[in-house]
């Protein structure tokens, strides 16, 4: 065989192949050095005489002369051999990964989804917010959605009350024609009501749940900037049951109400034909467009926590006040990654002390 004097050609990074292995066999069966293996490949004298120590066997031969047996044993290089130290040292190589070192977290990580129906995004947020872990043991989102996805965590996808899946925006409303407003519409209120930047304002809406005319409802009331969320129950969707709940909570709020419900934004439901009436003397009520429920986005977020306990379909009718208190009370107590992790809660009763101290 013809040898090849080229000067050697690093491939830096490069393992070798099973071919190349099998070319290296048969180069030592014709008594090639390793310094002229390395010249026929290309490679860097250590890699060679790595893979030749390696993939180096002890054979038997056996001979029989005049009768007699003689075994004689000899080191060669055999392809498959090397073939198989590089894949069984393969495995070991790499990096340990990191939910190997992380129990602390994973088992807190699996408490909070499982128990307290936090997502994983909310999960790590709040971790690295309030330093609960060494941060190097800490997974992105990502990470801890493949590591849910692999079964390495307790928690299932099935457990995850919900895995986004967007759908685009269909137009099927498009050609409707337009439902009377029933007092200022949202293109009056105040630009500054849309960048949430101030606190006071809110948006008010219903949840129905098997949509029965003798079923109760739920009216949802949401501040646009801390996601504080209350929850009223009422005994059906009417406008006079809506009225009575709002003149409670002006009850239960007393001198308070005007700092905290400066506006008021509503879909054009006939349910809130009286809001106008009942706050004008406080609050400014404005209407969103129909048929466009996102200008209402907030409360159409929230109502999607809400599901959570309360499916589609389900009689309200058979949820106790008590029920609905705890749900309340788990939405404003749920991290939100717009509020830096922060509670609808706290942020809440900052933004009302605030709110005081300038009043």
């Amino acid at each position: 065989m013809t040898q090849n004097h080229d000067n050697t050609v690093s491939r830096k990074g490069k393992h070798l192949t099973y071919s190349e292995r099998c070319q290296i066999a048969i180069l030592k069966k014709e008594n090639y050095s390793n310094r002229q293996v390395v010249d026929v490949l290309g490679c860097v004298p250590q890699t060679i005489n790595n893979e030749i120590k390696r993939g180096t066997v002890t054979q038997l031969n056996r001979q029989n002369q005049n009768g007699k047996v003689y075994d004689y044993y000899h080191d060669v290089y055999d392809a498959d051999a090397g073939q198989a130290a590089y894949e069984k040292n393969r495995l070991n190589c790499g990096r340990r990964p990191l939910w190997a070192d992380t129990d602390a977290f994973i088992d807190w990580a699996d408490d909070m989804m499982l128990l307290e129906k936090w997502s994983p995004d909310v999960v790590v947020g709040f971790a690295r917010k309030h330093e609960l872990f060494d941060p190097a043991i800490i997974p992105g989102t990502t990470t801890l959605y493949q590591w849910i996805d692999r079964g390495i965590m307790k928690t299932k996808n099935m457990d995850l009350l919900e895995k986004l899946s967007r759908k685009p925006k269909s137009s099927r409303h498009g050609n409707r024609p337009n439902k009377r407003v029933l007092g200022k519409s949202i293109e009056e209120r105040p630009e500054a009501v849309g960048t949430r930047k101030t606190f006071g304002h809110w948006e008010v809406d219903t949840v129905v749940g098997n949509k029965t005319k003798s079923d109760a409802v739920l009216l949802t009331l949401v501040e646009r900037q801390t996601r504080f969320e209350v929850i009223l129950k009422l005994a059906g969707k009417g406008a006079e049951s809506v009225n009575r709940a709002v003149r409670q909570l002006r009850e239960r709020a007393g001198a308070y109400f005007g700092q905290l419900f400066k506006t008021v934004t509503s879909d054009n439901g006939s349910e809130f034909a009286g809001l106008h009436d009942a706050l004008q003397d406080v609050a400014n009520i404005y209407f969103s467009h129909p048929y466009a429920s996102w200008e209402r986005g907030t409360s159409e977020n929230q109502h999607k926590l809400i599901r959570r306990f309360i499916p589609k379909g389900s009689p309200i009718g058979n949820v106790s006040e008590n029920q609905i208190l705890r749900i309340q009370r788990w939405m404003n107590d749920y991290p939100r990654k717009i509020l830096g992790y922060a509670t609808p809660h706290d942020t809440f009763v900052q933004a009302f002390r605030q709110e005081r101290l300038t009043a």
